[in-house]
């Protein structure tokens, strides 16, 4: 029997990911040297640039426009990490803006344009109050981890050093979104006064959790070695079956093609609606390259 393939690995440590990181599930096809990167994101651009290791996390709308652009990467169907969004969209408590509709003309400021949890920000913002993604001026300060990507007009790229928060406290900015970053600090507050519920309604509306970050792959090593694929897709299925619980809290994880074709097309429509995509994909597009190596392990 042939050793098992060795694959560089980034998954951020989770409940999910814990048990597969510290050895208490295995598989005889692949063992996976796992790489620290903190935050996460940074190795986004790596992976989807450089393919600098075998299997990542990568967040959905980064995952989408490498598939659109052509980087050589694939979506395993696997959610890794999802959340509800509305509450990341703060303001200053005195003198900020006191309603979404009073955002329109506003400054919002987002680590980056394409960040996941600004696009997700944005849908609820259309889908809730009708407001236009370029109605408002959007503040950055990082660019796309997908180099071909190009930001759109009404977006502005600031190299102030200071952070978002600082800058929405010194009022260079109206709102600001930020996510695991959030303030705690009493000065700022949700814009979206009733975020809780509303997330809550949403859930119960579409089924879903907002997804964030889904699990990539290099191309090159699904190609030379597709049961290693095969098997970190079987060790996530292992490991989440044994989260299942009888809560009624929703799963921040999930997996499937079934599962996620209409969660996914909800991004991609959102994507499409926003400029962060050149043209809309399809989700054979999205998942049919891992649909064919995993072969059935999927649902």
């Amino acid at each position: 029997m042939s050793e098992p393939t060795t694959l560089r690995t980034v998954l951020a440590t989770s409940p999910l990911s814990a048990p597969i990181k510290h050895g208490e599930l295995s598989s005889p096809h692949a063992t996976f040297e796992f790489v620290d990167v903190s935050p996460v994101h940074k190795a986004f651009a790596p992976m989807v640039r450089d393919q600098s290791f075998d299997i990542s996390e990568l967040a959905i709308v980064t995952g989408l426009q490498a598939i659109a652009y052509g980087q050589p990467i694939l979506l395993l169907p696997a959610v890794v990490a999802s959340r509800f969004q509305r509450g990341c969209l703060i303001t200053r408590r005195t003198g900020g803006v006191t309603t979404p509709e009073g955002l329109v003309g506003k400054r919002v400021g987002v680590r980056a344009y394409t960040q996941t949890t600004g696009m997700w920000v944005r849908a609820h913002l259309t889908e809730d109050y009708g407001l236009a993604t370029d109605s408002m001026h959007w503040v950055t300060r990082d660019a796309a981890h997908v180099k071909q990507y190009q930001d759109p007009a009404f977006v502005e790229h600031s190299d102030d050093d200071r952070s978002l928060v600082d800058l929405l406290r010194e009022g260079v900015i109206d709102a600001a979104i930020l996510g695991n970053d959030l303030p705690k600090d009493k000065e700022f507050v949700p814009i979206i006064a009733d975020a809780v519920a509303r997330d809550r309604a949403w859930y119960d509306q579409h089924g879903f959790v907002p997804i964030n970050h889904v699990v990539s792959v290099s191309t090159a090593v699904a190609e030379r070695d597709p049961s290693a694929i095969q098997a970190i897709y079987r060790l996530l299925l292992q490991s989440n079956a044994r989260l299942q619980s009888t809560s009624d809290t929703p799963s921040p994880y999930a997996f499937g093609y079934e599962t996620l074709r209409e969660p996914v097309e909800y991004v991609i429509d959102a994507c499409v609606e926003q400029g962060l995509l050149p043209r809309r994909l399809s989700i054979d597009e999205v998942f049919g390259p891992a649909q064919d190596i995993l072969d059935g392990t999927a649902e």
